[in-house]
Parts: C-alpha cells; sequence; structure tokens
C-alpha cells in the first residue's frame, strides 16, 4: 500500500512539474503575477508612477488605480500553437477600460488653454477613479523553449502592456 501511495504521490510530482513547463503555465505565471501584485509588478508599478509627473497625492491615487487594475484582471486561455521550440498562447482578457475615460478627459481638455498641468491630472485621475465599464482584449504571448528544454515568456510588447493596463 506505501509503495502505491509512493508511486501515485512521485507520478502526481512528475506531472505538476512537467505542467508547470508548459507555454500556458508560463502565460498563467505571469498574470497570475499581475492579479496578486508579486513584488516584480509592485516595483513596475512604482517606476510607472515615478515617471510621471504627479503630486505626491496624485501619485498615490494613480498608484491605487493601477493596483485596482492589475487586482481584478481576469482572462481565459482561447487557443495554442506550437510551432516546434516556439508557442504561441492566445488569451483573452478583461480590465477596466482606462483609456475611454482618458480619452474623453484629454478631448474636453484639448478645448481649453487655460488649465495647469496639475489640474489636468487631477481631472483624469478623478474619471479613472469612476470607471466601472470593462474592456476585453485579445493578447498573443510568445513563448520559446531555450537550450535547457525550458519554456520561457518572449518580453511583452508596449502594446501587450498597454493592454494589460487598460490603456490600448
Amino acid at each position: 500500500m506505501k509503495k502505491i501511495i509512493l508511486v501515485s504521490i512521485f507520478l502526481l510530482l512528475l506531472v505538476g512539474c512537467s505542467l508547470s513547463n508548459s507555454p500556458t503555465s508560463k502565460v498563467e505565471d505571469l498574470l497570475s503575477k499581475y492579479q496578486m501584485l508579486d513584488k516584480d509588478i509592485e516595483e513596475g508599478i512604482n517606476n510607472v508612477v515615478g515617471e510621471e509627473t504627479l503630486t505626491p497625492s496624485q501619485g498615490a491615487r494613480y498608484k491605487d488605480l493601477i493596483e485596482k487594475q492589475y487586482k481584478n484582471l481576469s482572462y481565459e486561455i482561447k487557443d495554442e500553437r506550437y510551432d516546434g521550440n516556439s508557442a504561441t498562447i492566445t488569451v483573452e482578457i478583461e480590465v477596466l477600460d482606462y483609456k475611454k475615460a482618458i480619452n474623453e478627459v484629454s478631448s474636453s481638455y484639448l478645448q481649453r488653454d487655460d488649465y495647469t498641468v496639475e489640474e489636468y491630472n487631477s481631472a483624469k485621475l478623478d474619471a479613472l477613479e469612476k470607471v466601472k465599464d470593462k474592456v476585453l482584449y485579445t493578447i498573443d504571448f510568445e513563448v520559446n523553449k531555450d537550450a535547457n528544454g525550458n519554456w520561457r515568456l518572449a518580453s511583452l510588447s508596449n502594446e501587450t502592456i498597454k493592454k494589460i493596463l487598460g490603456m490600448y
């Protein structure tokens, strides 16, 4: 009986390990990092916020909005295509439609010339905080096998990053 249990555990671990080295699992791992605000994602958020021309309170609001976006990201794997040591994983993600809110604020401010950067940024943040509508995007993630047989995600394009942020 112990041998059967040990063999079962071994097989389970073997299957589990091989599944974690699949192109789909690599994409799921990445999207999970966004949802869980992994330390690398958190660092990236801090870098993005730091590059903006925002007051400290605006920066905190913007950081909260990005975190909200990532935590609420949902996705579904739609397709897997393999070509030797390369794979394309097609994913449909659903995120808050931040782009629509930004466009609406921008179009109203384009008609004016009597505003400050701080006022404009506050208006954008106000609009983003009210966003409830979501948008679906389709993303093709490229995954390649390295020399050791491990699947690795290719670098994300700017388009993909904007889609994940809801700004495409």
